[in-house]
C-alpha cells in the first residue's frame, strides 16, 4: 500500500531531474552556438547566422541571438511538464586576439 502512495512522488522527482537535464542541455547547446558565432564573427563572417545554424531545430525556433563584442544566444528549454513555462537560458561568448586557437 505504501508503494502505491509513493509512486506519484517518484514520478514527480523523476520529472524534476529530467527537466534539469533538459535545461542543462539547452544551456550547453546555447554555449556551443555562441562560441560558433563568435568564431565566425572573429574571422569576418556572419556570427548570428553561424550561431543560429549550430542550434538544433527544436531550440532554433524562438532563439534570440545578439551580436556585438560578445555574442549572446538566448534559447528557451522545452518543458516536460505540461502547463509549466519554458525556461530561458542565455550563453555568451566572445573572441579577441589570442583566443582563436
Amino acid at each position: 500500500m505504501e508503494l502505491i502512495a509513493a509512486i506519484p512522488a517518484l514520478i514527480l522527482a523523476f520529472l524534476a531531474v529530467a527537466q534539469m537535464a533538459v535545461v542543462g542541455y539547452a544551456l550547453w547547446t546555447a554555449g556551443v552556438a555562441a562560441r560558433a558565432g563568435a568564431r565566425a564573427a572573429y574571422v569576418g563572417g556572419d556570427g548570428e547566422k553561424a550561431a543560429r545554424s549550430s542550434l538544433p531545430a527544436a531550440l532554433r525556433r524562438g532563439a534570440a541571438i545578439r551580436g556585438g563584442d560578445r555574442l549572446a544566444v538566448r534559447v528557451r528549454a522545452p518543458s516536460l511538464i505540461p502547463g509549466l513555462p519554458r525556461v530561458p537560458v542565455t550563453a555568451r561568448s566572445g573572441l579577441g586576439p589570442g583566443d582563436a586557437g
